[in-house]
């Protein structure tokens, strides 16, 4: 029976005195694997990443390691140049901002980075998270996802620093994240239209599962109740954050007897699906309709007219979020601040105007 190597730690309770040829450890290892019902080769696989054991073989055999106290150590040597990069959806010019940040940390550390997608799931399927424990990666950076238990235990069992950025849930308060101020930014989108003179106030929110969307229309809410004006729920309408929902809901708003004069569109993706459906019904914005998006993305100064949204810096996010996990993944100790918000702010371009301008 082989010794297992030396990136692995043993518990402190156990000690390094040898009986008939054998470590203390050695001995543990064989009776994780009796315990387990498999060889101790089978346990040497799942403690080295190997990725040839079954997932539910693996899960049972990491159940184990972690009641005998089995931890790795971060070793550098033992990583792959990599940063794991997961998305819960990979399809926007969103998606591309981060992944440009991402990059940039990732090339100035001299790593490349590992794209994959959950398909829409906000958590990763259990053969992704065999497949980065294999990889063995410098970390991972999840995107509007999460991990379940038994992920983030093989992860840590790994010593595989992970991130959440922008979370879809509360991620816990040990769990690392960067987020942005998305109440804060409902607020200051609705506050301006507020100002302007809008007093029929529509909304098109992202999905009720992600914190930040909730946040956004949260702050809406706020922004409508601090000026004394009534929060119609008639003019709030669910959306996904995809193109098509600002379509098809910014349509059933704007054919409403009592249409809304402007309408926070919860993301620049709904916002632009609004353009088109305001043109359709013949609406000239901002004349007949303000609109007022949220993320800043590269296309909403191009589109005619440009729009007016709340810049979330989603580069300088993915950016903090790979610098966290680089961070957390060295050996001098946990960063002082493990869970961040950068600040958004309201960008005013010609989407918006006085609900007098277009008479």
């Amino acid at each position: 029976m082989t010794s297992p190597e030396p990136a692995e730690s043993r518990p402190q309770t156990r000690t390094q005195s040898r009986t008939q040829g054998r470590t203390a450890q050695t001995a543990t290892l064989a009776e994780i694997a009796r315990e387990a019902g498999v060889s101790a080769p089978t346990v040497s696989k799942v403690l080295n990443g190997r990725a040839d054991v079954a997932p539910a073989t693996r899960a049972r055999v990491e159940d184990l390691l972690r009641a005998h106290g089995y931890r790795r150590r971060r070793a550098e040597a033992t990583r792959s140049p990599l940063i794991d990069l997961v998305f819960h959806e990979l399809e926007s010019a969103w998606a591309m901002e981060v992944i440009r940040g991402v990059e940039n940390v990732a090339r100035d550390a001299g790593l490349s980075v590992v794209l994959s997608e959950s398909a829409g799931r906000l958590t990763p399927g259990r053969t992704w998270a065999d497949q980065v424990a294999a990889r063995r990666p410098h970390g991972v950076v999840l995107v509007l996802s999460g991990l379940d238990a038994s992920q983030r235990a093989l992860l840590t069992s790994r010593s595989i620093p992970f991130v959440v950025m922008d979370p879809a849930g509360d991620p816990g308060a040990d769990v690392p994240s960067i987020g942005a101020t998305n109440w804060q930014g409902g607020l200051a989108a609705t506050r301006h239209l507020v100002e302007l003179g809008h007093r029929r106030i529509g909304a098109i929110t992202g999905p009720s599962q992600m914190m930040c969307s909730r946040a956004r229309i949260d702050g809406y809410r706020a922004a409508l109740e601090t000026a004394g004006l009534p929060v119609d729920h008639e003019l709030i309408a669910d959306g996904d954050f995809h193109h098509e929902a600002g379509y098809r809901r910014g349509l059933e708003l704007l054919r409403r007897p009592d249409r809304p004069t402007a309408v926070f569109a919860g993301n620049d993706l709904q916002a632009l699906g609004l353009y088109e459906a305001a043109r359709e019904l013949g609406l000239r914005i901002p004349e007949d309709l303000s609109v007022v998006g949220f993320d800043d993305l590269p296309v909403a100064p191009l589109v005619g007219p440009p729009l007016t949204t709340v810049r979330q810096p989603l580069t300088e996010m993915a950016e903090a979020a790979a610098k966290l996990v680089l961070d957390l993944g060295r050996e001098e100790g946990t960063p002082a601040a493990t869970r961040v918000e950068l600040a958004t702010s309201l960008v005013v371009r010609s989407s918006t105007a006085s609900p007098l301008a277009g008479r």
